[in-house]
């Protein structure tokens, strides 16, 4: 008889109405996979997406789905060969499978080694869980796809959200001036992020704000905002600049532009180096509120509001 953790599901896209709590079977450890017990789990704004049916088509899916991507934990069980890491070490991952079916709201967890990464060991289990999917993601679109260099200006677009704070951070730790653009009320936490400039995108044209500090244009435009606020911050990027989206996929820009759409994928050597950056005391995640297992559908609807500062977190 299969052993059973206590979950959050649903069966059917739809509203946070569709979140069940309840038992569901530990799928059996097979070749180089492992067991880890989870201790957090970070929401993000894609969870509520893809429960909405936003993403049925570009995500293969199984039902029932156990929303999530973020967690950290520790090893419980290794299957075959699966010999990487030690039964009782702590570890974390952005555990996105090719299919949508078992996440990270749940007690356990049944994933590729090679996803794992060890877990920063200088902060608690909440703010290690809201790395993966937003540290990721900034790191792959800064690093990999915007290759911004010690001494480039970068603006970052809705840069204090998950994605964009991170963003902040790795851009400065890579030495560029960063220009971070968000609402008035968030200019201070931006700032303590490491934010060179900022600018209150309301009632202000942004490319005429960053034209202002920084006269010759910036060299990396790294959008986690789209619309509007990415059309009027077209016009501060050089001829030879870069722009990077996490969400706008290309669509009516100038072909001109150098473009590139990021959607984030699981690397456990890039975790790696950012447990070492956290170490060093050169990364932080700040936890804004942390939910209940039972609590589920609570935490989704607060990260569907697309205004929470800071990472919201899950402990089974």
């Amino acid at each position: 008889m299969a052993r059973q953790m206590r979950a959050a599901y649903y069966e059917e896209f739809g509203g946070v109405e569709k979140i069940k709590i309840g038992n569901i079977d530990i799928p059996e450890i097979k070749e180089g996979e492992v067991l880890v017990k989870i201790k957090a789990a970070a929401v993000n704004p894609v969870d509520a997406a893809v429960r909405e049916g936003y993403l049925k088509d570009y995500l293969p899916y199984r039902f029932p789905v156990i929303p999530g991507w973020d967690m950290c934990g520790t090893i419980e069980e290794r299957g075959f060969s699966a010999r990487r890491f030690q039964v009782g070490d702590e570890v974390y991952a952005y555990a996105r499978r090719p299919w949508v079916h078992f996440g990270t709201f749940a007690e356990y967890i049944v994933i590729p080694e090679s996803y794992l990464a060890f877990s920063p060991r200088t902060i608690p289990w909440e703010e290690t869980a809201g790395i993966p999917l937003v540290g990721l993601t900034a790191y792959q679109s800064i690093y990999d796809a915007g290759n911004l260099q010690e001494g480039q200006t970068v603006l970052i677009l809705g840069a204090s959200g998950g994605v964009g704070s991170l963003g902040i951070q790795l851009a400065k730790i890579r030495g560029a001036r960063v220009i971070a653009v968000a609402s008035k009320k968030n200019q201070d936490y931006m700032k303590e992020l490491g934010a060179d400039e900022t600018i209150d995108y309301t009632g202000t044209n942004i490319s005429e704000a960053t034209r202002a500090v920084c006269p010759e244009g910036v060299d990396l435009i790294f959008d986690c905002a789209a619309g509007q606020t990415l059309q009027q911050s077209l016009s501060a990027l050089k001829h030879t600049g870069k722009l990077v989206s996490i969400l706008h996929q290309g669509q009516g820009l100038d072909p001109k532009i150098d473009f590139q759409y990021v959607f984030v994928e699981p690397n456990s050597s890039q975790l790696l180096h950012m447990s070492t950056l956290v170490e060093a005391g050169k990364l932080q995640i700040w936890v804004n509120k942390v939910y209940t297992l039972d609590e589920t559908a609570a935490a989704l609807t607060q990260i569907q509001t697309h205004h929470t500062t800071g990472k919201i977190v899950i402990v089974p």
